[in-house]
C-alpha cells in the first residue's frame, strides 16, 4: 500500500508539473489573453493570435466623432482578439511621429487617417518597407491607394458635400456659409467644394479656429450679423452644430443649420427641429471596419475594395430618421 501510494504521489507530482509547464507557456498567455476580453467587457470570437493593430488619427482633444470611431473598432478587436492601441494628435508632424513609433513597436497592422496626406506619407511608407499592413480611414481616400494602404475606410467627401449641396437645394437655401474648423484638412475643403459643386445658389468658406468653441461662436456669429442674407449655416462636425446654433440666436439670424456627423446633440436637435439635416458617415462602422479588415487580411489574406474605397456614407438624416436613431447615439455607436 505504502509503495502504490508512493507512485500515485510521483504520477500526480509529473502530472502537476507538466501541466505548471504549460501554463507558464501557452496556458498562461490564453489566460491573460481571456483577463484582457472580460476587461473590455467581451469576449473573442476566434482563436487566432493575438494581434495587436495601432489606430493613429488626427483627433483634438475632446472631440466625441472620434470616441464613437473608437467604440466601433473596440468592440471589433474584443471580437477578433486584438490588442487595440489608440493615440491621436491634431498636429500633423505630431500624428506623423506617433505613426513612426508604431512602426518601432512592431505592430501587426496600422489604421490611419490621412487629413494632411502629405505630412503623412513619409510615415506611411516606412510601415509599409516593416511589412506592417495599413488601412487609412476617415480622411484621405483619394491618397490612400498610392500610399501603399490595402483599402479606405469612409466617405468620400466630395460626394458628402454634393449630397448637402443636393439637399439644400430642396429646401430652397440661396446663401450658405460653410463653417472650416480645422485649416489643412483636405477632406474639409472637398465637403465645402462638393457642396459648391450641386448647390445652385452661392456658397462661402468660413475658416474658425476649431480648438476654442467660443471664438467659433463669436465667428460665426459675426458673419451673421455681418450678412443678413445667409439662410443657410453648415458646420462640418457634430460638435460644431450646437456652437453654430448659439452663434444664429446671438446674431438673431433665420438661417438654418445643418451639419456633416451625428451625436446625441444633434439627433435631439434634428428631432425638435433645432437643426434642419445633418449627414451621417456612420464613424462606429469606421472604427469596427477597419479592425475587422485588417484581421481578415492577417487571417486570410483578405482585402475589401477593389482598389476603391469601402464607402459608410453619406446618409441625409433628417428630423423624421432622428427618433430612430436616438438609441444607438445615447449608447455613443451612431
Amino acid at each position: 500500500m505504502a509503495r502504490f501510494r508512493t507512485w500515485v504521489g510521483i504520477a500526480l507530482a509529473g502530472a502537476l508539473s507538466v501541466s505548471l509547464a504549460g501554463c507558464s507557456s501557452t496556458g498562461g498567455k490564453r489566460a491573460e489573453d481571456a483577463r484582457k476580453a472580460a476587461a473590455a467587457q467581451g469576449r473573442a470570437a476566434v482563436n487566432t493570435p493575438r494581434w495587436t493593430f495601432a489606430m493613429i488619427t488626427h483627433s483634438g482633444d475632446g472631440d466625441t466623432f472620434w470616441d464613437i470611431v473608437q467604440s466601433g473598432a473596440k468592440q471589433a478587436a474584443v471580437k477578433d482578439n486584438i490588442n487595440f492601441l489608440y493615440s491621436h494628435d491634431d498636429e500633423a508632424q505630431q500624428q506623423a511621429q506617433l505613426v513612426d513609433a508604431a512602426v518601432d513597436k512592431k505592430v501587426d497592422g496600422i489604421i490611419v487617417t490621412l487629413a494632411k496626406p502629405d505630412a503623412l506619407k513619409a510615415a506611411v511608407a516606412r510601415a509599409e518597407k516593416a511589412g506592417i499592413p495599413v488601412i487609412t480611414v476617415n480622411s484621405g481616400s483619394a491618397e490612400s491607394k498610392s500610399f501603399g494602404a490595402l483599402t479606405h475606410i469612409g466617405q468620400d467627401e466630395t460626394v458628402a458635400g454634393e449630397a448637402v449641396g443636393d439637399e439644400l437645394n430642396k429646401r430652397g437655401r440661396k446663401n450658405a456659409l460653410c463653417i472650416l474648423h480645422e485649416q489643412g484638412n483636405v477632406g474639409h475643403e472637398q465637403r465645402c467644394d462638393g457642396v459648391a459643386k450641386t448647390f445652385r445658389g452661392k456658397v462661402e468658406k468660413l475658416y474658425v479656429n476649431g480648438t476654442n468653441m467660443p471664438d467659433v461662436q463669436s465667428a460665426i456669429g459675426a458673419k451673421l450679423q455681418a450678412d443678413k442674407s445667409v439662410d443657410a449655416v453648415v458646420t462640418l462636425g457634430a460638435p460644431y452644430a450646437d456652437t453654430a446654433v448659439k452663434a444664429k440666436a446671438d446674431a438673431g439670424s433665420k438661417a438654418e443649420v445643418d451639419t456633416f456627423d451625428l451625436n446625441a446633440k444633434v439627433a435631439a436637435e434634428l428631432k425638435d427641429g433645432t437643426l434642419g439635416f445633418a449627414v451621417d458617415q456612420q464613424p462606429y462602422l469606421q472604427g469596427y471596419q477597419a479592425v475587422d479588415l485588417l484581421w481578415l487580411y492577417k487571417y486570410n489574406s483578405d482585402v475589401l475594395g477593389g482598389g476603391q474605397p469601402v464607402l459608410t456614407g453619406p446618409q441625409i438624416v433628417t428630423k423624421d430618421q432622428a427618433a430612430a436613431l436616438a438609441e444607438y447615439t445615447e449608447r455613443g455607436t451612431r
